[in-house]
Parts: C-alpha cells; structure tokens; sequence
C-alpha cells in the first residue's frame, strides 16, 4: 500500500521551534525534576552517583527530544520500517553477544557504550504498526489475513525478549503493540477474543511452567506477600510500609527511614516512587500523579489533532508506553501489581529508558511541529 505524501509549506528551524509544545516540555521536566531531588535524597545528600547524572542525560534527552521533532513526520514514516527491523536485529543478536546482568543477557555493548534493544523495539514498534496501519484502509483492519503481519510483529520481539528473560518489558511491549491495533479500527468482538487468548496463554504459561521458577516466584509474592516477609515478601512489604507511613504530608526531604536506612531495594530504580511518597506523602505523590496525567492528557491532544492516521497512531503508542511504564511502577510499589522490575520513566535512575521516552516524545512533538502535512493513505480521496 502507498501513500500519498504533500508536505505542505516548509518552515525554517526558528519557526520549528517557536512551534513546539512547551507546556509538555515543561511537564516533562518536572517530572525529572522530581527524579534528581530524589535520586540525591537516595544518596544521602550527595549529587553522586545519581542525580547529577540523571540530570545531564536529561538535558542531552531533550536535546534529542527537539530534534526528533525537527524531523517532518513524513520521514520518521519513511524511517518506520527499518528502524523496526534494526531493533529485531539487534534483539536477535542479543543471545549471541549480549552481556549478561544480573542473570540476564539484555545488552549489547558497542565502543565501550552499552543499550539495551528491547528499549529501542520499543519505539521502532510503535512506528512500525503506525505505518502498517496507514497503509490499510478501514475495513481492512479487522480482516484476518491483515492481522497476521503486526501479530507477528508484536510477537517476534516480545518472544525475544521475554526469553532474555525480561517479563516485565515483553508484557509492556505486547500490551503496547495491541493498543495500536485496537486503536487502529479492529473490532471489538476481535479484540475481546484476543484478551481471551491472552488470559488463555498466561494461564498456559503457568500451568506448564513456561515460566522461570523467580518469575512464578514474584507472583504468588503478590498475592501473599506475608507469606515470606523477611525472604520474596520483604521488599513488597518495606516499599508498602514506606509509602504508609509517608502519611498526608511526608516525613519532610531525605527524612524517610525506610529510604535512609536502606530497608528499600533498588531505591534508585524501581522503587524511587516509595522514596518520594514516604518523604512527600500522599500530597506529593498525587501532585507528581498528576503532572504524569497531564503529559497523558496532553500527548493523547496531539494525537487526535493529528490529520495523519500514521502520527495519530505513532503518538498514541508512545503515550501509550508512557502511560504502561507509570502505572506498571506505581501498581508493583504500591502490591497492586507483581515485582516485574519496569522504572518510573524520568524519575528512575538509567539512561536507555529516558532515552526511549523522551525520543518518542519527540516523534509525537514532531507530528504536533508538522500537523499541517498531510500524508493521505491509499483508497483515500483527495
């Protein structure tokens, strides 16, 4: 399927600019705003090893953010499809050449720097589908034969990645990939048949031990986490007795005892929300709730002002992701959801996520930059 691109008038770098949607731009630093004060809490005070760190890669962050959102949007539609591949090659090569963390074998290290490709899949999906779907007309969405490429689209990388293992990033990608689909038009009796499946696959997962033995571990942890308080349990309980006791108000800056007397793991990474609740109570972990909405909010405006099907669809999966990173982390501190290891995007410690989130935002801020082109899909009049 082709389309048919106009790019409309071309506009110089200081019209791009004056174009970009700042409030998002002001929205999303706060949110990192909130990272570095608590990374340095975290540190007992100290810029190092994570705030200041987490500062600088934010600001190279939203250098890219900016130009990706230079880059007309029918170009990261004329990109789609080979960044998507790049980042199955890479997840391909992982086995073979990744090094291994932890226990797992997720990165790939190149000239002394490593990423993680199961971060890059995670925005060559989200163009990958968009531009399949572009190409569809409507009554094309829901037909069997069309759902066969972005089944095994979503299913490739998920597949790959889950046997690194990383459960909490496939889980995110697949819920990613079938947002996409299910925005792009497929009927509701589909997609309902296709939530059965999944709960059909998990469940098979479970009873034939499909999953790793740490993995089942973590759910019946969720489940009853007083079962082994001081072994699989101790952490779920610490985070949940952290975020309690942070009361209306918190316990005041680099005041919280659960955080600065190291009873938290990874306070750095998956359970900083639990450090900023404990030390800002529940005041301060809405209000930062609530500037996560508005970026929602606000990246789901641009989306349904988009003309094109292809930066509508591009701009809902990256919300889309966003919006799965904060409830998956807040759900697994708060014993609402299983331990699954899935950061809190701009807060959390690390590089690759930050990333991942703010160059898809750029995409989206590009589609929002360049909202004036229209790229009209196949079988559509002009």
């Amino acid at each position: 399927m082709s389309s048919i691109i106009l790019p409309g008038k071309r506009r110089g770098v200081r019209d791009k600019l004056s174009r970009l949607h700042w409030p998002l731009i002001i929205l999303l630093t706060i949110i990192a705003g909130a990272g570095v004060i608590t990374l340095y809490s975290v540190a007992e005070g100290n810029w190092q090893p994570w705030a200041m760190k987490h500062a600088i890669r934010f600001v190279l962050a939203l250098g890219v953010l900016v130009g990706a959102a230079m880059i007309p949007i029918r170009y990261w539609m004329a990109l789609a499809y080979p960044v998507y591949f790049a980042a199955l090659l890479a997840l391909l090569a992982v086995p073979f050449i990744g090094e291994i963390n932890m226990g797992a074998r997720r990165w790939i290290e190149l000239g002394g720097l490593q990423f993680q490709p199961s971060e890059a899949m995670k925005i060559g999906l989200v163009l990958g589908l968009a531009r399949y779907y572009h190409g569809l007309r409507a009554e094309q969405v829901s037909h069997l034969l069309y759902l066969i490429p972005p089944a095994l689209m979503i299913g490739a990388p998920v597949a790959l990645i889950f046997i690194q293992p990383d459960l909490g990033t496939a889980l995110l990608l697949g819920a990613t990939g079938a947002i996409i689909v299910f925005v792009a038009g497929l009927s509701w009796r589909i997609g309902f048949a296709g939530l059965l499946g999944g709960v059909a696959a998990a469940y098979g997962a479970y009873r034939f031990d499909i999953l790793k033995e740490y993995q089942l571990r973590r759910i019946t942890t969720f489940l009853d986490p007083e079962r082994d308080p001081l072994g699989q349990g101790y952490h779920l309980l610490q985070s949940k007795t952290g975020i309690g006791s942070g009361g209306l108000t918190g316990k005041g800056f680099m005041e919280g005892t659960q955080a600065q007397l190291k009873f938290l793991p990874e306070m750095q990474t998956d359970f900083i929300f639990t450090v900023f609740g404990e030390e800002f109570g529940f005041v301060g972990a809405l209000g930062l709730l609530l500037v996560y909405l508005a970026v929602i909010v606000t990246g789901l405006s641009i989306a349904m002002a988009s003309k094109t099907h292809f930066a509508r669809l591009a701009t809902t999966g990256v919300v889309a992701t966003f919006t799965l990173y904060v409830l998956i982390n807040t759900g697994m501190v708060m014993g609402l959801a299983p331990v699954v290891g899935v950061p809190l995007p701009l807060v959390s410690y690390g590089g690759t996520v930050m990333l991942t989130i703010m160059g898809g935002f750029g995409i989206a801020m590009s589609a929002h930059v360049h909202r004036d082109q229209d790229m009209y899909r196949s079988g559509d009049s002009l």
